[in-house]
Formats: structure tokens, C-alpha cells, sequence
């Protein structure tokens, strides 16, 4: 028998919807020709891993000396570590060491051993909305609850309405920086207001409250915008991040954990964490990614293409009617539902796919009246979409009339 609340999660309207689009997908391609099924359902980045990555792998891939397979400490081999310290010290203008980094098997490995470490039954995460999806889940893997802060109109942080939130059970505040689904970049100023709001919060009630930062987006940015190094703000800052969409490398499971060395007995934490890591049976994060990463966490990536292809498809929804906000990194439009919809993102999800468009509720993400395109698929699907979208609008407006 399947544990009860496995099962309610699996069977509740927001499990997974965006595998559930994309799965659809595959069935729709079968049958109608993937030329003409327009999935922007799925995050997985299309861009190839840069060229340094690859001469990683080539160069591991021979090494045959004995024992290269074996066991590391679960916290990942120290010589990686420090090569991930450099990454982090270089994004946030704070040095940090490798004692300060746990690898881990992507970021949601590294969210859930965080909050493993971090959270008691009854504890709480609070999240501006919209948000990827499984954070839900995440929290709750752990004895907590997701709490959702709504955020303003242009998806900036509303300070207020998370102020108001905080409280004794408060274990900590999750961004994701760029958001994924809106593609937003929460600006320097947002980042120094939180850190005051919740410096403040702990002083009143003596517990400290972490800022988890999860950026796995975080070279991937638009228009000269850029993500804050939180570190330099907040002493009780964690950043969660992997190699999955900047290096195209989300099959190897490959991220980790970087503590402020200023946060409150940030040596506890890390043995916590990598505890964690061990008993939520991961162990520790793969070996040979572990060394490939050390070679190249620093490739250098044209993103460009992504840039041209979130051009391309803001002009198409221009022609065709459909709302959008402008993102500022990752690659994913957040779309407003037509006003015909009354606000349903899943029923017109619905209607789009028969016009063989996938796209992904906004209410699975926290963001009800909205839709996330994936624009990390080739230029054709993007261009070819056009048609589909345009008739499926034009049929709205026969109906309305």
C-alpha cells in the first residue's frame, strides 16, 4: 500500500503538472508529427555544454587509475569543494573556502538537504509566489509547510506581505534568483530590504531565520541585469545552485551548498547538511561530475541564442495578443490567461493544446491567471508556433462576439 500522503500529493491538482504537460507531449508527437506538436512545456536547456566541459569529460572518461571510482568524503572530494569556493567567491565578493561547500546531487538535492537540516515539525518556508513548482513538496518532505507570500505586480519582492508573515515558526525565506517561472531578477535594493526585514525578525524573536538563495539560473540574464550577491547582505545566507541550466547539464546531477562563513555557527550547519545528504540516501554527489565540474565550472557559454529566441517569441505573442511579463533571466515567459478565461490557467492550457500548444498552468507555480512558455527549444518550434497561436486567438475572438 502507497503511504497515504504520497498518494494525495500524486493525485492533487498541482503534482507535477509541468511532467504532465510534457509527457502529453510525447504522446500528441506520435500521433500529429513533432514538426507540429509546439511543446514549450519542459525546462531543459537545448544549448550543447561548452566545449571545456567536454574536454573535461573526454579527459576523466580515461583515467583509469585505481580507486578513482571509489568513495569521497560525503561532503565531495576537497580539492572540488575549494574549486566551487573559487566560483562562489568570485559571484558574491565575499572568499569563502572549500569547508564552506557541500556538492550534492543537483540543487534539489542540495534544497532538500537544507531544509533537512534547518527545519522542525511544524516549521515554516516562506516563498514569494509564483515559484517552481516542487518547492511544495519539498518543505513538506521535511515536516514543513510552504507558505506563499504574494508578490507585486511587476513579481518584485513584496517586503510587507513577507514581514507580515514571519513569525517564531519562520525557519527561512526561499527566492529563486532569476525565478523561474517569471523570469525575474530580484534587484540589489530588494536583497538589502529583505536582509533588513529579517535581521529585525530575529533580533525580536531569537531565532535565526536563513535566506536560501536558489540560482541555478544565475549566469543566464538579460538586458545588463544582475543577481545580488546575498552574501554580502545577510549573514545568514545559503546558496543552493547547480550546473543543470548553465552548462546544459541537468542529467548529471550535479549542484551543491555554499554557507556564509559569517552566518551564526556556519561549521554546525555544514555537518548538518552533509549529514543530510547522506541519510536522504544520496550519499554524496557523483564522482565523475565531481571532477569534471572542477575543470570547467568556468567555461565560458554563448546565451545569446536564448536571448534572441525570448526576443522572437515576445514579438509573436505582440502579434497575437497575449500578455507577458518581460523576463530578465533563466528562459521562460510568464503569460497572462486571455480575459475570456476568467482567470483559468488550466482550462486554457486546455484549449491551446488543441491547438497542439503545450504550456504549463501558472497555478502550479503559485500563479493563478497565468501560463509558463519554456523558451529553451529550437528557433523552428518557436517560429512555427505562430500559426497555432494566432488561431487559436482569432477563434477566441469569434466566440466573444
Amino acid at each position: 500500500m502507497i503511504a497515504k500522503h504520497i498518494q494525495e500529493t500524486i493525485n492533487s491538482k498541482g503534482a507535477s503538472v509541468i511532467r504532465k504537460m510534457f509527457e502529453e507531449g510525447i504522446v500528441l508527437k506520435k500521433q500529429y508529427g513533432e514538426e507540429n506538436v509546439f511543446d514549450f512545456t519542459l525546462g531543459n536547456p537545448d544549448l550543447d555544454p561548452p566545449q571545456k566541459v567536454i574536454d573535461a569529460i573526454q579527459e576523466e572518461a580515461k583515467n583509469t587509475s585505481h580507486g578513482c571510482h571509489g568513495y569521497m568524503p560525503n561532503a565531495g572530494y576537497p580539492y572540488v569543494r575549494e574549486a566551487i569556493a573559487q566560483k562562489i567567491t568570485k559571484e558574491q565578493g565575499l572568499a569563502i573556502t572549500g569547508s564552506n561547500v557541500i556538492m550534492t546531487v543537483g540543487a534539489a538535492s542540495a534544497l532538500n538537504c537544507v531544509f533537512k537540516a534547518l527545519l522542525n515539525p511544524g516549521d515554516e518556508v516562506i516563498v514569494p509566489a509564483p515559484f517552481f513548482a516542487e518547492y511544495r513538496h519539498y518543505a513538506v518532505n521535511h515536516g514543513g509547510s510552504l507558505i506563499e507570500v504574494p508578490s507585486k505586480n511587476d513579481f518584485s519582492l513584496d517586503l510587507d506581505g513577507i514581514k507580515a508573515r514571519l513569525c517564531e515558526k519562520t525557519a527561512a525565506v526561499l527566492i529563486n534568483n532569476p525565478n523561474n517561472p517569471t523570469g525575474k531578477i530580484y534587484s540589489e535594493s530588494d536583497i538589502k530590504e529583505l536582509a533588513s526585514v529579517l535581521n529585525e525578525h530575529n533580533k525580536k524573536t531569537g531565532r535565526v531565520t536563513y535566506l536560501v538563495c536558489d540560482e541555478p539560473y544565475r549566469a543566464i540574464s538579460y538586458d545588463g541585469a544582475k543577481v545580488a550577491p546575498a552574501f554580502q547582505f545577510y549573514d545568514n545566507t545559503v546558496i543552493v545552485s547547480s550546473f543543470a541550466k548553465d552548462l546544459s547539464l541537468p542529467g548529471e546531477r550535479i549542484g551543491y551548498v555554499a554557507v556564509s562563513p559569517k552566518s551564526d555557527n556556519p561549521e554546525e550547519f555544514i555537518k548538518a547538511v552533509t549529514f543530510s545528504l547522506r541519510v536522504l540516501g544520496c550519499v554524496n554527489a557523483p564522482a565523475f561530475f565531481q571532477k569534471v565540474i572542477a575543470k570547467s565550472w568556468d567555461a565560458k557559454v554563448d546565451y545569446s541564442s536564448y536571448k534572441n529566441r525570448r526576443d522572437n517569441l515576445m514579438a509573436i505573442l505582440d502579434r497575437v495578443g497575449i500578455e507577458y511579463y518581460r523576463p530578465q533571466g533563466a528562459f521562460y515567459l510568464f503569460c497572462k490567461v486571455p480575459a475570456q478565461f476568467s482567470g483559468d490557467d488550466g482550462d486554457f492550457c486546455d484549449y491551446l493544446k488543441k491547438y497542439l500548444v503545450l504550456a504549463a498552468p501558472g497555478s502550479g507555480f503559485g500563479g493563478k491567471g497565468w501560463f509558463r512558455l519554456a523558451y529553451c527549444v529550437s528557433s523552428k518550434t518557436i517560429t512555427g508556433s505562430e500559426r497555432a497561436f494566432n488561431e487559436a486567438m482569432n477563434q477566441l475572438k469569434i466566440q466573444n462576439k
